[in-house]
């Protein structure tokens, strides 16, 4: 005969899973595909930053953190298919990622339909938290607006034409028209956008060259490039400045792409991250530890990664360890975090981070194989006027 358990002793067996249940989080991101050194810089940086947010226990109140991996190969059919499997299948909580913009688009509705968090790291089109939007949708990676505003600080004065390369997808065209956006007295003449799997750069080139060369005051390039080919060495090896009195400009890139950028000391932009640049403890540390583990810095999508995985933690920590979307939501929405950029913090009006950007100068410095992006001055988010373009 089957005993009765005592009321009390009954609550707790039902009671006790809930409290014991592990926490699921799906990192899904561009692991082949052109964009997978950027994507294996994320995944390396969102666990060290459970590493670090967890003080190494990957725990949460006494519940563990486990990553589910997902390969999305930049591909977004792919990518919305592996959020639905990591959200049914894989019973995951929340998800991180993608790395590319037009497969976050295509997961977007995947969040909504699910009704659990994605949190996007580092795909950065506008539309994300934009046109897009869904109150599961929280982003720490930067957006277009805060790329191409803190870019037009290097570069929008009197007198100066600009024309604009840009790969031709959602980060592309969502970075220059927002670029196009935040300029108040330069002038835009040409906007040129390319495959990201383009190598030969030449007759774009020539159409930006033919649009700027007979322009009066300061002509400038301005680049926007997420993709396997380098337009930084090809254009540099045209020689523009001198043939043309073409400038270059851009924002910051990973370490490998920015070797080009030896061949342009002096050039100006806006960057989303460089090692060497913020000054606090949770970057002191990324810098120290990866050396200790990889015998090398830091790159840029690494304290991306790292980022994602602190707000994790510190969402969690507000809800004390609850997954649930609801209470992570609560918990998100205003929530300030600690990066190796400084001070995030999710804007409750469309969950994107809002946080610093860096407008640099190139030096080329022989101790290193790149060129090295020394600080001009720090943009903080008081100093941007990201607009708010969701519908909410």
């Amino acid at each position: 005969m089957r005993r009765n358990l005592p009321a009390a002793a009954a609550m707790f067996f039902c009671i006790a899973p809930l409290y014991a249940k592990d926490i699921t989080v799906a990192l899904i991101y561009s692991k082949t595909g052109p964009l997978e050194a950027y994507a294996k810089q994320t995944e390396t940086g969102f666990m060290m930053g459970l590493d670090y947010a967890t003080k190494g226990t990957l725990q949460v109140n006494g519940k563990k953190i486990t990553v589910v991996e997902k390969d999305d190969q930049g591909k977004p059919d792919i990518g919305k298919s592996q959020l639905a499997a990591a959200y049914q299948d894989d019973k995951a909580d929340l998800a991180v990622g993608p790395t590319a913009s037009g497969v976050a688009i295509a997961m977007l509705p995947v969040a909504q339909e699910y009704k659990k968090i994605l949190l996007v790291e580092p795909a950065v089109a506008d539309s994300i938290t934009g046109d897009k939007w869904n109150r599961y949708i929280f982003r720490t990676g930067r957006n277009s607006s805060q790329d191409a505003i803190s870019n037009a600080v290097a570069v929008d004065k009197d007198g100066v034409t600009v024309a604009t390369l840009g790969t031709d997808n959602a980060f592309g065209r969502d970075g220059v028209k927002a670029f196009k956006g935040a300029l108040k007295k330069a002038k835009l003449v040409h906007e040129e956008y390319l495959p990201p799997t383009t190598t030969d750069f030449t007759a774009g080139a020539q159409r930006i060259i033919d649009a700027l060369k007979d322009k009066p005051g300061r002509k400038i390039l301005w680049l926007i490039w997420a993709g396997a080919g380098d337009p930084f060495g090809k254009l540099a090896d045209m020689d523009l400045k001198r043939r043309y009195g073409i400038e270059i400009s851009t924002g910051g890139n990973i370490l490998p792409a920015m070797t080009a950028f030896k061949k342009l000391p002096g050039m100006e932009g806006a960057l989303y991250y460089y090692f060497a640049i913020p000054k606090n403890p949770v970057n002191t540390w990324l810098v120290a530890e990866h050396y200790k583990r990889f015998k090398s810095p830091p790159d840029f999508f690494t304290a991306g990664g790292m980022a994602a995985g602190i707000a994790v933690v510190e969402a969690l920590k507000k809800t004390g360890g609850n997954a649930d979307a609801e209470k992570l939501i609560s918990a998100m929405e205003g929530m300030s975090f600690e990066t190796p950029k400084g001070t995030m913090t999710f804007r409750k009006e469309d969950h994107q981070a809002m946080q610093s950007m860096y407008h640099f100068k190139i030096k080329d410095d022989p101790a290193f194989a790149w060129g090295v992006p020394e600080l001009v001055h720090e943009i903080t988010p008081n100093e941007m006027n990201i607009p708010i373009q969701n519908k909410r």
